[in-house]
């Protein structure tokens, strides 16, 4: 009687595939063009890259985390854009950065890239231990929806530090708006 017992639990732990290994999860896709920003302009093109990736962890990663620096992340937004859209003028913080972007790249046509130049109006200053860039952008976005504009223009003045790792990162980001296009504000906006 007992060698049946004992037959019968061998045979059903052999049928069950307990001692079987498992198939290997497929480990995250690493962040092609993305550099660790030892430089302000690797900090710029890591920017750059993160939209024509689509990628949300490296666009996050541009900018200040209260974990490796004192400096709390700020959005001030282009004139006017508070007003229409009273979210940005609310503490903007990290998170809402998130939340637009994802929104954007959930909006976009599939595998298009989403656009982005940065263009250096005057060279880089430095303030105490901080380095402020100034320029202008066009970024240029292939929404699915025709009622969203494509293109998006102005300038931004970008006041970056090295954090404890001594990667820049952005801890304040001013918009100002300087054509008849819509602003970096406006997409925020539109899409937080």
């Amino acid at each position: 009687m007992k060698s049946i017992f004992f037959t019968i639990i061998i045979f059903s732990l052999i049928g069950c595939d307990l001692f079987e290994t498992r198939q290997a999860e497929e480990p995250e896709r690493p962040r092609a063009d993305f550099q660790p920003a030892i430089t302000p302009d690797q900090l710029i093109q890591n920017l750059i890259n993160s939209f024509k990736e689509k990628d949300v962890q490296s666009y996050i990663a541009c900018l200040a985390d209260s974990s490796f620096t004192e400096k709390k992340f700020q959005f001030i937004p282009s004139g006017g854009a508070a007003s229409q859209f009273p979210s940005l003028a609310d503490q903007w913080n990290v998170k809402n950065e998130e939340q637009y972007f994802n929104n954007v790249r959930s909006n976009v046509i599939g595998e298009l890239p989403i656009t982005l130049s940065i263009t250096s109006t005057s060279p880089p200053s430095q303030q105490g231990d901080s380095l402020i860039f100034i320029g202008n952008y066009l970024l240029n976005i292939p929404f699915i929806d025709a009622a969203f504009p494509l293109m998006y223009q102005g300038d931004l003045k970008l006041s970056m530090v090295r954090d404890s790792r001594s990667l820049w990162v952005i801890y304040l980001w001013q918009d100002t708006k300087s054509t008849d296009a819509p602003s970096w504000s406006e997409l925020k906006g539109r899409f937080y």
